[in-house]
């Protein structure tokens, strides 16, 4: 009889086969379907590595402009789905506000067959930006946006929407660069999430929406939003300095470090340091850059804990003009990709995902009639 493994969390439990995405394996920090991430952040759109995720290889030109075409046809949302959202009130966590938004999408386009999966992964890839924009513009600015832009990208349509106008290159590369680095990291528990409901056979909508809310955590996804908070809190490098180790020596948890996964950094964490600088520089700022650096530094050097994906991520986004409670939701509309892959790859050989539990509970009890109770 083979023994079961007894571990907090599952960490270091293989919990399946994936095709998909290696995490700190042999050769590379992180890589979807055997490219290395650097390789794609460098050299690739979103739109090519959701193409590579989602089709199993990365597209030849005509591929991917038949690819953006179908993106940018499938944009629009439902005046159902416009309805929702705008009564979803607009002190409303923008993660619930995506998570209802594709359950009733689900409901107005049913998935149907399984085999109209890649249609509905296209379409959710498509239309969850318009979603978020759509509340929010009708929210904060009382405006019925046009969700249906001309640009070719998700991030020119996702900060054309933002801010009423097309980005700057630099910008729309910037975001569609981290929407590169957010794309896919295996089991992780939004992703693990989806496979389990995908694993009852239930539907891609639901799958999705469980993810969703799996991702809304400040331990997931919720952290880049938590990283922002505190780099906010400083004036100074010298106050970061100070006030980090008051945390530290609290025992407080500093958000946007460390990870279950990789020990001594995360490969995505240089490639979004590089771009706050940058950004930073274009924006002036004399500010948050620093004060980021100044945590990073004090972590590295106290506990040895480096910055991850999210910590840099956020002075990214603020530096673009992207509200800090929009943070967290980039990430769906990033990660759609690689939920869609995974759903279909659990589909393609499944089996229930049922672990056993280590019952820690009381010993055999007696009934005892309520009128005998103490």
């Amino acid at each position: 009889m083979t023994a079961i493994k007894k571990t907090g969390g599952l960490a270091g439990v293989i919990a399946g086969q994936t095709a998909l995405c290696a995490v700190g394996g042999e050769g590379a920090g992180l890589s979807y379907r055997g490219y290395d991430i650097d390789d794609l952040s460098d050299n690739a759109s979103f739109e090519e590595v959701a193409y590579l995720l989602i089709a199993g290889h990365l597209p030849n030109r005509g591929e991917l402009d038949e690819y953006i075409a179908k993106l940018k046809s499938l944009r629009g949302l439902p005046d159902p789905v416009k309805q929702v959202l705008e009564i979803i009130p607009a002190n409303a966590h923008p993660m619930a506000v995506l998570r209802t938004g594709v359950s009733i999408l689900g409901n107005l386009e049913p998935e149907g067959d399984f085999a109209n999966q890649v249609l509905v992964a296209d379409r959710l890839l498509a239309c969850l930006p318009s979603m978020l924009l759509y509340w929010h513009r009708f929210q904060t600015d009382g405006e019925r946006i046009d969700v249906e832009t001309g640009d070719d990208s998700v991030s020119g349509h996702f900060l054309h929407m933002l801010h009423g106008k097309r980005p700057s290159e630099l910008h729309r590369k910037s975001l569609d660069t981290t929407l590169i680095l957010y794309a896919e990291h295996e089991f992780n528990a939004s992703t693990f999430t989806a496979r389990i409901i995908a694993g009852t056979l239930s539907d891609f909508h639901s799958a999705v929406s469980g993810a969703i809310g799996a991702l809304r955590g400040a331990l997931h996804g919720g952290a880049n939003e938590a990283a922002m908070a505190l780099i906010e809190k400083f004036s100074s490098p010298e106050e970061a300095i100070e006030g980090v180790l008051g945390m530290l020596g609290r025992k407080e948890k500093i958000m946007g470090f460390g990870h279950r996964v990789y020990t001594t950094s995360d490969p995505r964490n240089s490639v979004n340091k590089k771009m706050a600088e940058v950004l930073a520089d274009e924006a002036g700022d004399t500010h948050l850059y620093v004060v980021s650096e100044a945590i990073e530094k004090v972590m590295w050097d106290q506990k040895k804990i480096f910055a991850n994906a999210d910590f840099f991520a956020a002075t990214v986004y603020h530096f673009m003009g992207i509200p800090t409670y929009l943070f967290t939701p980039i990430f769906v509309c990033s990660r759609i990709s690689g939920w869609s892959a995974h759903i279909m790859e659990q589909r393609a050989d499944n089996k229930l995902i049922r672990p056993a539990a280590d019952y820690i509970g009381p010993g055999p009890q007696k009934f005892v009639p309520i009128e005998e109770r103490h």
